[in-house]
């Protein structure tokens, strides 16, 4: 992999090259209109290596399925978490996806001594962490949490989709595809629309 490009750093503590366990963090689910930022964090073991990781988006639906499983069986400690569509709207979607991220390392059962979070924002956490661009593509612990984040909130939106079958959420994973949005043209917002995104917010304007 790629070395790491690291843009900001949080140090607590004293010694910054102390050894211990290091977690990856990333989160799927800013863009969509629709459902739950999710965040996973993934403490992975050295002694048992996961062949095939790589950036959730790069790989096919099968491959992110399986590497799910594997991950979760071999991986010294995972967790995955989420900010709800009312904390989205409250907050805005960066703080939420930093909520998100910062109780997927809380629920961690082992703690890291060092994350290193996807990206170039990082969240309130009480350990020391770097935010890595291009993490998910080059640091495998983010690997492993961008596929684990991806699996999971599919799942999630396929189970929306059986709640709200007239827009098609496990098809879009409530990303603003054309046939999303004709569909919110057409019905209108449901309770797991993000009310504080524009297409959204546009469409209950006029259903009032």
């Amino acid at each position: 992999m790629r070395s790491r490009r690291f843009l900001r750093t949080e140090q607590l503590g004293f010694d910054w090259n102390r050894p211990g366990l290091v977690a990856g963090v990333d989160e799927a689910g800013r863009g969509p209109l629709a459902g739950p930022v999710v965040a996973a964090a993934v403490i992975l073991d050295d002694q048992n290596p996961i062949s095939g990781l790589a950036d959730s988006k790069v790989l096919t639906a099968a491959q992110r399925e399986r590497l799910f499983d594997d991950i979760r069986a071999r991986a010294l400690a995972f967790s995955i978490s989420h900010a709800a569509v009312e904390e989205i709207d409250s907050l805005n979607i960066l703080q939420a996806t930093l909520l998100a991220m910062r109780r997927a390392v809380d629920g961690l059962r082992l703690p890291p001594v060092l994350v290193l979070v996807d990206g170039n924002q990082l969240p309130v956490l009480r350990v020391q962490a770097e935010a890595v661009v291009d993490g998910d593509a080059t640091v495998a612990a983010i690997s492993a949490a961008s596929i684990l984040a991806k699996v999971h909130r599919d799942r999630l939106c396929v189970e929306l989709h059986h709640h709200h079958p007239q827009y098609g959420f496990h098809a879009h994973k409530g990303y603003a595809t054309p046939e999303h949005l004709r569909a919110l043209q057409e019905h209108g917002a449901c309770a797991a629309h993000r009310r504080s995104f524009a297409p959204v917010r546009e469409t209950l304007s006029k259903f009032v």
